[in-house]
């Protein structure tokens, strides 16, 4: 995955519309689990922003908004689903914990994965 596709691939999963239903928070609002691969593929594409904006002295509205909606919004509608009875699958809040310090890691400029 080469940046362009990874910018692109974050920002299609954070800032979902209801017409993406593939879309992680989409999928998690909707109280079902992400597509099999689909969190392997965020944390791979957190990465490579990661490696490409470190050392960056600014950083693109738009991507900041999606990592933002992914880090924060994707907790918040596990937590909802949790509270209403969604059964998530076991290792969805690890994941969700791995993808909230990616996206720390991409603002402080250290990975901490």
């Amino acid at each position: 995955m080469d940046y362009k596709t990874a910018r692109s691939f974050l920002i299609t999963q954070g800032m979902a519309s209801e017409q993406n239903f593939d879309a992680l928070l989409v999928r998690l609002k909707m109280g079902k689990a992400p597509i099999p691969g689909q969190v392997t593929n965020i944390l791979l594409a957190l990465k490579i922003m990661f490696e490409n904006l470190q050392g960056a002295a600014n950083l693109d509205r738009e991507l900041i908004y999606a990592l933002y909606q992914l880090s924060y919004e994707s907790r918040q509608r596990f937590e909802a689903g949790r509270q209403s009875g969604v059964n998530w699958p076991p290792l969805l809040d690890e994941d969700l914990k791995r993808i909230t310090t990616a996206v720390k890691s991409i603002f402080a400029g250290v990975w901490q994965l």
